[in-house]
């Protein structure tokens, strides 16, 4: 049924290196607007609200998954082509999921109750 289900984020990473898939820019490390967030940092955005305590900053980050905003986090680094990314997949601990995925921090089958309630 879903054939790359099963992938790990590397398998994901080598196959686009494998078959030199063009990707947007977006999976990439750029300097950007972010704050943080449960330890995490978010986009600052139009689409989120940040609190009181939440000051805007520059780094350079890339995104470890792409998907809503309001619960996509991003991460310090510098991984700017597929090579790169691959160094700094195979020499991180944590997975993707744990790295960027703010609803997984409010309650652990969070992204699951959002596709129960129709969110994807």
């Amino acid at each position: 049924m879903f054939p790359i289900s099963n992938w790990t984020e590397m398998d994901v990473w080598q196959y686009i290196a494998r078959e030199g898939i063009d990707l947007p820019e977006v999976y990439f490390a750029h300097r950007r607007k972010v704050f943080e967030r449960d330890g995490l940092l978010m986009a600052d955005s139009r689409y989120i609200t940040r609190r009181d305590d939440e000051d805007v900053f520059e780094a350079t980050v890339r995104f470890r998954t792409v998907g809503d905003m309001s619960c996509t986090g991003a991460f310090a680094s510098t991984a700017a082509t597929v090579e790169e990314i691959i160094a700094e997949v195979s020499a991180t601990r944590i997975t993707e999921r744990g790295a960027s995925r703010a609803d997984d921090r409010a309650a652990e089958a969070a992204m699951e109750d959002r596709k129960r309630e129709g969110y994807l």
